[in-house]
């Protein structure tokens, strides 16, 4: 079945594909004119550096200039995962891949299909597969929502997590965090025995080291707001997504995921863009406890719930 998506690729043309993450828009990450194409479809400011997806470790020899033995123990443990590490690039590396940085993002992706393609057709720059701005797909209809019935789309149902993987910097000290995803700062800890820092975004003035920290992300048309403490009022033309607090009435628009954030995760990004099928107006969330905030996918909500908001 992916033959021909396969021979897109191997001829410099672009190819949605699923991830245990979101789906990716692929392009051969040695082919500059297939990775400039990326940018033009997804209306991508060229300063928002990507993610080289890979098959095996093996690669990350062709990308990165060296492999601390904190990064092989990382990639040991948690790949093919949603972990995306930043490198040290080679100089070789494509400065369309990188925004000019002297870094590189990879990741092994975990889904099955996602490494039998990269397998064949070679790595893979791969953001995900949507209008920039736009919530990330998570089915294939998303990627023909934002791109067009005809855009090849290797189909695979609904993603795994729902969310974008974790993105570690380990190309400096202190390794940063700078987009939080299934993949715990605890997890990584434990792993390399060292504190990690989690970065708070880059600002507009800055390139950004990492995919989603600069730019306004995941918005739907409706308007994203926190439901205020005490807000016992409910709103006709919105969606409520709950997951603690008692529902202001019984309504198809008032989802309640009684604290199973794995849900969550993975239905917000499909959340937000039936809002814009359905022609709602706003989307009020419920606020995350502190103690919530300890559990890495609330973190990941968190985070894609407040770039929404902008």
């Amino acid at each position: 079945m992916l033959d021909r998506y396969v021979d897109l690729l191997k001829s410099g043309e672009v190819v949605a594909f699923p991830t245990e993450t979101v789906y990716g828009l692929g392009a051969n990450a040695k082919n500059p004119d297939a990775i400039k194409k990326v940018f033009e479809i997804k209306g991508r400011p060229s300063d928002n550096p990507l993610i080289v997806h890979i098959s095996n470790q093996r690669q990350v020899k062709y990308f990165a200039s060296e492999i601390s033995d904190d990064a092989q123990n990382l990639m040991d443990s948690f790949w093919p995962g949603p972990l995306t590490l930043i490198f040290k690039k080679k100089p070789e590396v494509l400065d369309i891949i990188t925004a000019g940085l002297d870094t590189v993002a990879l990741r092994w992706p975990k889904h099955p299909l996602s490494q039998q393609l990269i397998r064949r057709a070679g790595p893979l720059v791969a953001p995900s597969a949507n209008s920039s701005g736009k919530p990330s797909p998570t089915k294939a209809e998303h990627v023909k929502e934002d791109f067009g019935e005809d855009f090849p789309v290797v189909d695979a149902g609904k993603t795994e997590i729902g969310l974008e993987s974790t993105v570690l910097d380990i190309s400096c000290e202190p390794y940063t965090i700078y987009r939080p995803g299934a993949v715990s700062a605890h997890e990584i800890t434990e792993i390399i025995g060292r504190e990690v820092v989690q970065d708070s975004g880059s600002s507009k003035n800055d390139t950004a080291k990492s995919p989603g920290t600069k730019y306004s992300h995941y918005s739907p048309q409706a308007k994203v707001q926190w439901i205020s403490s005490g807000d016992t009022t409910f709103v006709e033309e919105a969606l409520y997504l709950l997951h603690s607090r008692p529902a202001p009435r019984k309504d198809r628009r008032v989802i309640h995921y009684e604290g199973d954030f794995k849900k969550m995760a993975h239905e917000l990004f499909d959340r937000f863009r039936q809002t814009d099928h359905q022609q709602l107006e706003f989307v009020f969330i419920e606020p995350f406890a502190n103690e919530q905030l300890q559990n890495p996918i609330v973190q990941a909500l968190q985070n894609r719930i407040s770039k929404a908001i902008g």
